[in-house]
């Protein structure tokens, strides 16, 4: 058996996604007394619920994540980092953009890296860290690789394997290869399909340290019966 985990290292990895675009007003606030009662890391919102969610966990210690550019990174640069330092006002704490998908497919690097490098230097003059999406399911493993690179080029503060509006999700072996293809200071955050405990055990073995999910409270659940039964650990 590994190492022993808590219910808390679970719940300090997630990020709770709040994006569905038909997210309701009773599910926003459902999702952030979920966020409250496990002390997640973050919650993500969309750009126009950052204020709301930020008066909602005022005091709590609990960061607000928005996204940039989402989901498809075809914005130009000027207005992904206008959205950026409007998220930001508005007390956002986390960034997670798009990259420019369609440049990446292209071998446009140097214009994926710029674009990237805007949105981050805008963020960290405000000490803010920035997750660069990928989007992986439309991407061959070398074009994972650059865009690995071009984000640690970049300043980026982690990669993230997808939106959760693609044709698919997270995939282990992608994460694999990301965390391969990045030094240590970047992070890898896989997102998209991971609804389980034995999902988050498995990409925090691969390397993951955050993980973006909808399935928060099952994950969540299943860490605290798991804890109370003392089999809650890492895998070996």
């Amino acid at each position: 058996m590994g190492t022993p985990l808590t219910v808390a290292d679970i719940a300090k990895m997630v990020d709770h996604s709040l994006l569905r675009p038909t997210l309701t007003d009773a599910e926003f606030d459902e999702g952030i007394e979920l966020v409250k009662k496990y002390r997640c890391a973050t919650v993500m919102v969309a750009p126009y619920d950052v204020t709301k969610a930020v008066q909602a966990l005022k005091g709590s210690g609990i960061m607000v994540s928005t996204v940039v550019d989402f989901p498809h990174g075809s914005n130009l640069t000027e207005s992904k980092v206008f959205e950026a330092e409007k998220a930001m006002d508005n007390g956002a704490a986390h960034l997670d953009m798009v990259l420019a998908i369609s440049r990446l497919v292209s071998g446009h690097y140097d214009y994926v890296e710029e674009d990237i490098r805007a949105v981050v230097e805008a963020a960290h003059a405000r000490g803010v860290p920035v997750k660069v999406i990928f989007e992986t399911c439309y991407l061959t493993p070398d074009m994972i690789v650059a865009a690995c690179k071009a984000s640690e080029r970049a300043g980026a503060d982690f990669v993230k394997t997808s939106t959760g509006y693609g044709p698919s999700g997270a995939k282990l072996e992608d994460v694999i290869l990301m965390r391969a293809s990045c030094s240590p200071k970047v992070q890898v955050k896989p997102s998209g399909g991971i609804r389980t405990l034995d999902d988050v055990l498995a990409y925090r073995k691969a390397g993951a340290t955050m993980i973006g999910t909808r399935a928060t409270a099952a994950i969540l659940e299943e860490a605290a019966r798991r804890e109370a039964e003392g089999t809650l650990c890492e895998l070996d």
